[in-house]
């Protein structure tokens, strides 16, 4: 099979489900805004993976063919960063009553995920980790576009819904230091997995 759709699918969901710079922009979002409010972000950031994934399939598969270890590099690179981004997620707090700004919409979600190096390290080890060589690669590209949709259409919704019920419970109260925390840790294991399954 080109593809090995069912295993990506697992690793997708559990890449989109797993906190990181997006989901947190997302619980960040809900904790402010409400879900209702933030519905153009999230369909925004679903999106604007797209934006990584067309460019991965096409380009750096070519890339890989020639230089074979740059998918490797271009991982730890990327999960450095997710690690540093991580530890600077301990300091953040929800903060609802400060929200005074407009909710970021659309076009500002578009842009997440092509700043979000967790994106990047997550298409590349799915082109990486589930495609079979030599599979043609408007065929790879259009699966693994179609899986990640899927699975954000799903996903992001739910951790700006859980940003919105989180931030009334946590808000301004000790377990707020430690739900950050909590955060901060299960996007570090997230890119152990990305680097090492």
């Amino acid at each position: 099979m080109p593809v090995a759709v069912t295993e990506f699918l697992v690793f997708a969901a559990s890449q989109v489900g797993t906190p990181g710079p997006a989901n947190m922009a997302l619980m960040a979002t809900g904790a402010r805004s409400g879900l209702r409010a933030a519905l153009p972000f999230v369909a925004g950031v679903a999106l604007g993976k797209q934006l990584v994934i067309w460019p991965v399939g096409f380009g750096l598969l070519e890339l890989q063919a020639v230089l074979p270890g740059v998918f490797m590099v271009l991982k730890w690179i990327c999960a450095a960063y997710i690690v540093y981004l991580a530890w600077k997620i301990t300091g953040l707090r929800l903060k609802r009553q400060e929200a005074n700004g407009p909710t970021p919409g659309f076009w500002a979600g578009l842009l997440v995920h092509p700043l979000n190096p967790k994106a990047w390290a997550m298409v590349t080890a799915g082109f990486t980790g589930f495609v079979s060589l030599g599979t043609p690669p408007v065929e790879a590209t259009a699966i693994i576009a179609a899986c990640l949709l899927g699975c954000q259409v799903i996903l992001h919704p739910l951790w700006c819904f859980a940003g919105e019920k989180v931030s009334l419970v946590v808000e301004g109260t000790a377990m707020e230091a430690y739900l950050m925390r909590t955060l901060a840790a299960l996007t570090v294991l997230s890119v152990g997995f990305v680097l090492f399954f």
